[in-house]
């Protein structure tokens, strides 16, 4: 069960959108926030709400070290602002696994983020790979695995 605040009613809000068939098909979300600190969440949600952030990365040995599944197209997510608050659901539409050193700029600008070139995001995802790869004992390589998602905000919450 979904169990962060807002997370199940904001899932519940969404699902009665949906044609009966496709609320029974739903698989129940993931509930997780962007980043690895409430400032940063509250910043890569803001871009997602404003239609500007249509990707995100995370590092398959992240994915593996908190075992979780590597996301997949149709899948949903609730997504968390800083303070933990649900405020959309998006669905996954691509997933790449590629080396970090072989995203393309097209990702990087799809990611939304500082001046959304390929620099910028090489900068900003080393910085922020290497403090996931620092709890996990691990050190960023050039070749480590990227797992490059797009995704479409399918539900706002009323704001």
């Amino acid at each position: 069960m979904i169990d962060h605040k807002g997370a199940a009613a904001l899932w519940e809000a969404f699902l009665a959108t949906l044609p009966e068939h496709e609320r029974a098909a739903a698989a129940e979300p993931q509930v997780w926030a962007f980043g690895d600190s409430p400032e940063l969440a509250d910043e890569l949600i803001a871009l997602v709400l404003q239609g500007i952030k249509t990707a995100t990365a995370d590092l398959v040995w992240t994915v593996e070290y908190e075992a979780r599944s590597v996301p997949q197209p149709g899948e949903y997510n609730v997504v968390l602002d800083g303070a933990g608050d649900a405020l959309c659901i998006m669905q996954t539409t691509a997933v790449d696994i590629l080396p970090y050193e072989d995203v393309p700029a097209a990702f990087a600008y799809d990611e939304g983020e500082g001046d959304r070139s390929l620099a910028y995001w090489r900068d900003a995802h080393w910085r922020y790979f290497s403090r996931r790869c620092a709890e996990m004992g691990r050190d960023p390589t050039m070749t480590m695995p990227v797992i490059c998602e797009h995704f479409r905000v399918v539900y706002k919450a009323a704001l």
